[in-house]
């Protein structure tokens, strides 16, 4: 279950449909306990019936992360977003979690909570940047 101050419009949420498999569905509007979307079952679902993706790499690949590169003497498991000309988010991968890092000369310095749900790295990227390129 997810809270309903978790989560904002653009999020990527799962459900068990009617024969147990996991369908995701982009979150189109949250009223009063349900979260809304076209192709939901009645266009609705009442959040205690809705999940959390799991992040995982191939979604920081899905939006345009990069991973360092060993031959230029980066670490393979932090991944580069460049959103504008002099602009980027790192995020490290630790294996069950995702760190958020900070530049700070050529080293990365951990900050903020580390990140375990697809809708909290949207969050975090709207938040700082104010930009709805992972709700899309």
């Amino acid at each position: 279950m997810i809270e309903a101050t978790d989560i904002r419009i653009g999020n990527l949420l799962w459900y068990y449909d009617y024969h147990m498999v996991e369908t995701v569905f982009r979150v189109e509007g949250i009223h009063e306990g349900y979260v809304y979307n076209s192709g939901l079952p009645r266009s609705r679902l009442p959040l205690e019936k809705t999940n959390p993706l799991k992040l995982e790499v191939q979604y920081l690949f899905q939006f345009g992360f990069l991973a360092g590169d060993p031959d230029y003497g980066e670490d393979p498991d932090v991944y580069t977003y460049k959103y504008n000309r002099s602009d980027s988010i790192y995020i490290r991968d630790d294996g069950d979690k995702f760190q958020p890092l900070a530049a700070n000369g050529k080293a990365f310095v951990p900050y903020g909570r580390p990140l375990v749900h697809l809708h909290q790295l949207q969050n975090l990227f709207y938040d700082l940047t104010r930009d709805d390129v992972f709700m899309q």
